[in-house]
């Protein structure tokens, strides 16, 4: 009569681990938030900081470029820091779901949690 409950007793378990798993993410969040990760083109002309969730925080431009008045390296550069400082962003995110995920590679994890709102930011 109750044989299909123990399949009950298991759903419960998995939603208590997502609901664990959804408090780790926002702590994760909050510990990215603090991180900074820096990209840099033209051999440190432009360096784009970010924060762990992609986020930029500032922009720095070597006076020299305004000096030359090179608008299109100027163009070229930034675009080029801030995909870097990105990438980082997404490396020590990667980085840091591995840690809390205790090494395990989970596939789609990633792309479910972005879809959520927990990934790092695009």
């Amino acid at each position: 009569m109750f044989k299909g409950l123990g399949d009950l007793a298991g759903l419960g378990n998995l939603m208590k681990q997502a609901q664990e798993m959804g408090g780790k993410m926002e702590e994760l969040t909050e510990e990215l938030k603090g991180k900074r990760v820096v990209g840099s083109a033209g051999a440190g002309l432009v360096e784009v900081e970010a924060n762990g969730l992609g986020e930029a925080l500032a922009v720095r431009i070597d006076p020299t470029l305004f000096e030359k008045q090179d608008r299109e390296l100027l163009e070229d550069l930034l675009p080029a820091a801030f995909n870097l400082a990105q990438q980082k962003a997404k490396e020590l995110h990667a980085e840091q779901m591995q840690s809390l995920t205790g090494g395990l590679n989970i596939p789609g994890l990633s792309d479910a949690l972005d879809g959520l709102g927990m990934g790092p930011a695009q």
